[in-house]
């Protein structure tokens, strides 16, 4: 099978500048170093433990890593656990990207590493973390040297993780830090109780990190600096990775409630990928009336389909990576992706069909809510907004034709497992 190549922080252009002042990205899309990070924004202010959940707490940041949890809420339950149990938290800072369609990590660690490693010591500190790691893919030598510029007071590891879709997920991370293969558990009990080392852990997504490190400049300005951009209900901004058809891969930074369509260009567009290979498909002209938000956002990612391109066979391309990349661990993972994922390999090809659709559709249902982890939800995510958004494709390809004249492959999928 074709494939195309993963997306890496190398090849993402940044542009920093286009829809609001940079806050997580370094100015110039330089790497800032220490010096140059502490000129900028000052040493971070390490301090009051209750003071900055309050100040968290006020300024609604929530996580970035996909489930738009409350931050503050995660940091206290951590905490909590950390006093319940008498024993002392550990803090994983999550930049195991996954996600082949995602660079906003792979860029922020290698633009900005300084703003990641003060959340972590801040949300150490809150938690009263007696240990603390990073977690990447790769890219680990020069945070390494990002560590060694600084004086911290909690030791930072690197870990390098393997490089699979469901690495990063919370459980898997902690086990794979504890020593065992990367790979979900169930989650109970939940890993801000037992996780890592069988402590209470607080797992953090990079980007969460970075914005938890202008907690020196909340501190000093109030709630309202962070509040300044995004909506009332969604304060903030997020970084988004922006694909569009013979463009390079963009890592933008846009606040919550901006128009998608100022995001990516949607003239002469199909459909769009709205967050990632855990997202939804939409009609170009849904996307038109779409705002940036924290329900969508997902892993950040944004990728414009032109009707050049057929949607059918670009999903199934990424189911195909989806049911290869499960933990095969659960019967939705080892039986249900894979039969959607060759059932929809039908559907992506002209000719008749049969009862395919109606398969997938009950399929789907089986397979929800019954994992040890999110991945066969949000497969099915995927699958279902695929069968609606290109439900007039299904219809051409069960007339024997593809309405598509360009059949190269839009979507990143690693190649070494597809």
């Amino acid at each position: 099978m074709t494939t195309t190549t993963t997306v890496t922080a190398t090849m993402a252009t940044t542009f920093t500048d286009i829809y609001m002042p940079p806050r997580l990205l370094a100015p110039g899309g330089a790497p800032a170093g220490f010096t140059t990070h502490e000129q900028r924004y000052g040493p971070v202010a390490l301090g009051d433990p209750a003071q900055l959940l309050r100040t968290l707490a006020e300024s609604g940041l929530t996580g970035r890593g996909g489930a738009a949890f409350p931050t503050y809420r995660k940091l206290v339950s951590v905490a909590e656990a950390g006093r319940r149990t008498g024993r002392t938290p550990v803090v994983v800072a999550n930049g195991a990207e996954g996600e082949p369609a995602s660079a906003k990590d792979k860029t922020l660690l290698r633009l900005s590493p300084h703003l990641v490693l003060d959340g972590l010591q801040l949300v150490a500190e809150v938690v009263g973390a007696g240990e603390a790691y990073l977690a990447v893919e790769d890219h680990a030598t020069p945070l390494e040297a990002a560590l060694a510029e600084r004086r911290d007071p909690l030791r930072v590891r690197t870990v390098r993780v393997p490089k699979r879709f469901l690495s990063g997920q919370s459980s898997a991370l902690t086990q794979y830090v504890s020593g065992h293969a990367a790979l979900p558990r169930h989650q109970r009990p939940p890993v801000r109780e037992q996780g890592a080392h069988r402590a209470p852990t607080l797992v953090q997504n990079v980007e969460t990190l970075a914005h938890l490190a202008h907690l020196a400049l909340i501190a000093r300005y109030g709630a309202d600096w962070f509040r300044s951009v995004g909506t009332p209900a969604e304060p903030g901004s997020a970084l988004c990775t922006v694909h569009v058809p013979g463009r390079e891969v963009r890592v933008v930074e846009a606040p919550f409630g901006m128009p998608l369509h100022r995001i990516l260009p949607l003239d002469g567009i199909g459909a769009v990928l709205v967050g990632g290979y855990h997202g939804t498909w939409l009609p170009a002209a849904e996307a038109a009336t779409r705002t940036l938000t924290v329900a969508d956002l997902g892993a950040g990612v944004l990728a414009a389909l032109p009707p050049s391109r057929c949607g059918l066979a670009e999903t199934a391309r990424v189911l195909r990576h989806l049911a290869l990349e499960s933990a095969g661990q659960c019967g939705p993972c080892l039986n249900g992706l894979p039969r959607i994922a060759a059932a929809f390999q039908t559907l992506a090809a002209p000719g008749p069909q049969g009862g395919t659709r109606e398969d997938i559709a009950r399929w789907a249902g089986l397979v929800e809510g019954r994992g040890a982890c999110h991945h066969p939800d949000g497969t099915v995510r995927l699958v279902r907004s695929a069968l609606t958004t290109f439900a007039a494709e299904l219809d051409a390809h069960a007339a024997g034709h593809c309405t598509a004249t360009d059949h190269s492959p839009l979507l990143p999928v690693p190649a070494n497992r597809n």
